[in-house]
């Protein structure tokens, strides 16, 4: 019987997804590469992931490197150089402005990533999980509503699209302090995939039950 203990605090998870069909593909002329993690049977929300308020970032940047006279020298960004580049010779490929954003999000730009998400959307819409990750980054810019919103309409483009449904629930608990409405987004989660799993290992079975009796 598995243990009924308090849970170690769950995380916001990043999708990664670049899901645009060919034929959106084709109307801007980009050609949009998957880097995201498989959601599998047994998922587990561990790719790219930020903590809630107060808790771990898990993704971190490199640190700048000390000059030999003590004083800290900032690293040239080369790559953020190089995508930047593509989205100017070429502003209407989307997948440009995605992994522009992804880079932005890993090194935590926020409102860069937030403004090249938007724009990757401006030309493609229909891209759950770049507004998932877009919803990610509102919250972490201290934006819970705009997040939930943006979570909103990655469910309602696929309804089956589990790391959103997750990090609903997430901004829901901890950061709006609905614990009714959070846990009845991991439910219906839940009724996706019985077998989800939160980024620390423990089911978001657990997660709900847990919660539920010590309401």
């Amino acid at each position: 019987m598995p243990s009924r203990g308090i849970p170690r605090p769950p995380s916001i998870n990043r999708t990664r997804e670049e899901d645009v069909s060919r034929k959106k593909q084709k109307k801007t002329g980009g050609t949009i590469k998957t880097e995201t993690a498989m959601v599998a049977a047994a998922i587990t929300f561990a790719l790219g992931f930020l903590a809630g308020v107060g808790f771990t970032v898990y993704r971190t940047t490199s640190l700048p490197v000390p000059a030999a006279s003590g004083v800290q020298v900032p690293l040239v960004d080369k790559q953020a150089q190089t995508l930047e580049a593509q989205v100017k010779q070429n502003p209407g490929d989307a997948g440009a402005w995605v992994r522009l954003g992804n880079h932005y999000f890993d090194s935590r730009q926020l409102q860069k990533a937030i403004r090249a998400y938007e724009t990757a959307l401006e030309l493609v819409p229909e891209q759950p999980g770049v507004i998932t990750d877009l919803g990610v980054m509102y919250r972490r810019a201290g934006n819970p509503e705009k997040a939930i919103a943006a979570f909103d309409r990655a469910i309602a483009m696929d309804p089956k699209h589990e790391i959103a449904r997750f990090n609903k629930g997430i901004v829901l608990l901890h950061d709006l302090k609905d614990e009714a409405a959070a846990l009845r987004t991991w439910e219906e989660l839940l009724a996706i995939n019985p077998v989800a799993m939160a980024p620390s290992g423990q089911s978001v079975d657990e997660l709900v039950q847990h919660y539920r009796e010590n309401n």
